[in-house]
């Protein structure tokens, strides 16, 4: 319920773009070069949707950046204007994406976890701290591929 009082571009953080998205509708069937929004306050996040963009990722299986299918949401419009979600469609995790170029995510966590033993052995580092380590990779491998913003603490 309150009007904009700022006017913003944004930066576009694809591989296939110019990096600005910094043409938007505007009034009478025109075109801005600016997006008005509100002022963010300090502590609180300021969320826009961009949709119905991309197709031809899709078809491209959007394997061309390795970043893997991002989560859905598919919505529609009830008669009385509230909102429909028909369903949520998870995106695919990093081990998902790595089989594609034919990386396996056991095997290379694996491979790390024999790097940790041996610098246990070595002595440079200690058991607890090779296996944190290994612990957040295999969290990173189970791990949305696009970056997300942690839940509050």
């Amino acid at each position: 319920d309150e009007e904009p009082d700022r006017e913003a571009t944004l930066e576009d953080l694809t591989c296939d773009s110019d990096g600005r998205i910094d043409t938007f509708i505007g009034n009478h069937r025109g075109t801005e070069k600016s997006l008005r929004v509100h002022s963010i306050e300090p502590g609180e996040s300021y969320q826009l949707g961009i949709f119905l963009i991309g197709a031809y990722q899709e078809i491209l299986g959007d394997m061309h950046n390795l970043f893997g299918d991002t989560n859905t949401v598919h919505v529609s419009l009830n008669e009385d204007g509230s909102l429909n979600y028909e369903q949520i469609i998870e995106g695919e995790d990093v081990t998902d994406v790595l089989d594609y170029v034919q990386f396996k995510g056991d095997e290379l966590a694996g491979r790390v976890a024999g790097f940790l033993i041996a610098s246990v052995e070595k002595g440079t580092l200690t058991q607890e701290e090779a296996d944190d380590y290994l612990a957040l990779y295999k969290e990173g491998l189970n791990g949305y591929t696009y970056l997300v913003k942690p839940p509050p603490a």
